[in-house]
């Protein structure tokens, strides 16, 4: 089994299983390995380890601040034993096999247990192989390729298969490469001709092949040779069925692919994980008209049983990824608690009025700066600057990131959820913006960067109309309103390192006390009277403070 080893050798090694599949790593708790991270280097889903029976690859998952193998930054992998893998600062090194020491440590405490045996379940398991005839075994009786005669022993036997195949099928696989999967585990173990499995389209409601298999490779025929009578006479009845001489059955005595495939016998058992029917697994045999016995049908039953656990499974497995997907695009956006409200139900969809605080922030002489930067290194650059500004203020201080315009960014207080304290908390946020800005640019000079920048902020408080904007397929929750466009005026009228405020905006914090100056009247693009405007003194504010004030 493979493992990725933290801080090896030290005393705060930790050691990770990876299991057989996908293994999701970063901050979030719905990775399967949870990294936690004081320097916040890990994006929430930061990466993913794919190990399969082959190879194990890893790759990033559009992370702030990358992933590395061997110090190369990498999008996609293969990993073997011994590398570095290191997501965002923190280092993993990939080993095949722990020696015992190791996994020793990595194993919980047991004292004060009084353990009579212990058995590792891989050591437990039984090679399917073991229990199976030989391929070339002609079938007489049965076609379940079972070594044992002795009925209590080839019910043991029986048992043991399915178990093996219920482990072969419980690593999350791809929903789409499943069929494909069981059908190959089918023909190890069943000595049939031919093998489909058909599911049930969600849209149409019919029953569609997913995969299909032949015992002779060399066979020509297509994917229509299966009996859509038998399969749908399954699938309506929801009872697994052998038809033992075809072509002579009398249900199915008008279906053309019977007659024409020249089927013999034919065996079919629903797919059926709880009430509903998803599926049938088709079997049949062109060679012998009296091909399967009960036993057959009850294990091919059983097998398809095992398989549907397996199809709803990886079903629920996508759909959990969409999931986690469709959040994680909600969480950059929105803070903590109005997501939260969103997944209450809260209806975005509804055109609202209300009252907001918006704040405007912008580089100060970013296309100087960067003219002669490499356009990904703008991009590094403005992702690690955009993490501390939203992830570590806006959101924390309540707001919403509307939208970033190129080194811009636009958060809004009030929308679409409203609080007493907006105005107050978005120029908190503006404050403390510009002192992180200080500490960045401290940073990056101790870590010989040439990166020195400042930025300037413009907030403005009034009435806007909040809701969804674009087409059916592709929308955005914004806010429009002329409150908008004053407040990226006022950031334009501010200098490098400057927070200036709006008249209303500054009505709504007089609570704060915070020191600043009173400006004279600017005249701004699109306003016919000039704008009073204040400049809050940031440098005066303790930024600790701030931030402990922050809910």
């Amino acid at each position: 089994m493979p493992y990725i080893v933290q801080n090896q050798g030290t005393a705060q090694e930790r050691i990770c299983d990876l299991k057989h599949g996908l293994n999701m790593i970063g901050r979030g708790l719905d990775n399967t390995i949870v990294v936690e991270d004081d320097a916040r280097s890990l994006s929430r889903h930061h990466a993913e380890i794919m190990v399969s029976d082959r190879d194990i690859y890893v790759t990033d998952l559009n992370s702030s601040n990358g992933t590395f193998v061997n110090q190369t930054k990498i999008k996609q992998q293969k990993i073997v034993h011994g590398d570095l893998v290191q997501f965002g600062s923190v280092v993993f090194k990939l080993v095949d096999a722990l020696p015992k020491a190791d996994l020793a440590r990595a194993s919980l405490p047991t004292s004060g247990l009084s353990i009579l045996m212990r058995v590792s379940p891989e050591k437990s398991r039984t090679n399917m192989q073991d229990l199976l005839k030989n391929q070339n075994f002609a079938p007489s009786g049965s076609v379940l390729m079972i070594q044992d005669s002795d009925e209590s022993q080839r019910t043991a036997a029986k048992l043991r298969v399915l178990l093996e195949v219920s482990q072969e099928l419980a690593s999350p696989e791809a929903y789409s490469a499943l069929p494909e999967k069981i059908l190959e585990l089918l023909l190890k173990i069943m000595s049939v001709d031919r093998a489909v499995l058909l599911l049930v389209d969600e849209k149409t409601g019919q029953l569609e092949p997913k995969a299909y298999k032949f015992s002779n490779p060399n066979s020509t025929a297509d994917l229509n040779f299966y009996s859509r009578k038998i399969v749908n006479f399954v699938l309506q009845q929801g009872d697994a069925i052998i038809s033992d001489d075809a072509s002579g059955d009398r249900r199915f005595d008008s279906s053309q692919s019977i007659i024409l495939q020249a089927i013999q016998a034919a065996m079919c058992a629903p797919l059926k994980p709880r009430d509903q029917t998803i599926g049938v697994l088709y079997v049949d045999s062109l060679a012998y008209g009296h091909a399967y016995q009960k036993e057959d049908l009850e294990f091919l039953s059983s097998l398809a049983n095992q398989a549907a656990i397996a199809i709803e499974n990886a079903h629920l497995y996508r759909n959990m990824r969409s999931e986690i997907i469709r959040r994680t695009k909600l969480e950059r956006f929105f803070p903590a608690a109005v997501s939260q409200k969103i997944e209450e139900g809260w209806d975005l969809n509804r055109i609202v009025e209300t009252e907001v605080t918006a704040l405007f922030s912008d580089i100060s002489g970013f296309t100087e700066m960067t003219s002669q930067m490499q356009p990904r290194k703008v991009l590094e650059f403005l992702n690690e600057y955009f993490k501390v500004m939203v992830e570590n203020i806006v959101f924390p201080f309540g707001g919403t990131l509307e939208k970033y315009i190129a080194d811009a960014l636009l958060a809004v207080w009030g929308s679409p959820y409203q609080k007493e304290d907006d105005a107050i908390m978005a120029v908190n946020a503006a404050i403390a913006m510009q002192w992180a800005m200080k500490q960045l640019n401290e940073d990056w000079l101790m870590q010989g960067r040439n990166l020195q920048i400042q930025i300037h902020i413009g907030l403005n408080t009034g009435m806007v109309a909040a809701g969804n904007i674009g087409s059916e397929n592709l929308i955005q929750y914004t806010n429009i309103g002329d409150t908008m466009n004053v407040a990226s005026r006022i950031c334009t009228a501010a200098q490098a390192g400057e927070v200036f405020i709006s008249e209303t905006t500054k009505a709504k914090i007089a609570s704060l006390n915070l020191l600043m100056e009173t400006l004279e009247p600017i005249k701004v693009k699109g306003k016919d009277e000039p704008l009073q405007l204040y400049k809050i003194l940031w440098q005066s504010v303790d930024v600790g403070q701030l931030v402990r004030a922050a809910p």
